[in-house]
């Protein structure tokens, strides 16, 4: 069993499995709850650490991009201040920067449509998988085929264009 050691996300997923277990099997005799809960919680874990280590991965290849002080940041429509940690930028790495962005951004938009929209929903919205689905109109499991789908094609096409993750 995995193991969640931030003491926020560990309440977060206890709680979303307590609904779950509620809102899906609440009919169930009480004997049940027990067994059903820990499929659910373990279900749970391993989806924040798959969403955990896709955002990880996206939020290192994104945040060379971004200035460490803005949180509202988003690097598909904007360049980082002039400076940074290592001082002020050339031109040459500026346009580097915005070259990069402009390749992300028409790599997302050559994504099938479904992928997309699951893609940025969950990793540039930040909405949960629930919320996705519902905004989807589809179940979860295919929200998260969609993410990986698309991840998957992103990562690909990125490295394929001399972007590395």
């Amino acid at each position: 069993m995995f193991a969640v050691h931030d003491e926020e996300a560990a309440l977060d997923i206890v709680q979303d499995s307590m609904l779950k277990l509620a809102e899906k099997y609440g009919d169930r005799p009480e004997e049940e709850f027990p067994m059903l809960f820990q499929r659910i919680l373990q279900n749970t874990i391993r989806d924040y650490y798959r969403r955990s280590k896709v955002r990880s991965m996206w939020t290192t290849l994104l945040s060379a991009f971004s200035s460490d002080d803005d949180d509202d940041y988003d690097p598909l429509e904007t360049l980082a201040a002039d400076e940074d940690a290592a001082g002020p930028r050339t031109p040459e790495s500026k346009l580097l920067q915005a070259q990069t962005l402009n390749i992300i951004d028409d790599e997302i938009k050559k994504l099938p449509a479904r992928q997309r929209e699951a893609f940025l929903m969950r990793y540039w919205e930040d909405m949960d998988v629930a919320e996705t689905a519902a905004a989807m109109g589809c179940s979860e499991g295919s929200v998260k085929t969609h993410c990986s789908r698309a991840t998957h094609a992103l990562a690909a096409a990125l490295s394929a264009r001399g972007i590395q993750l």
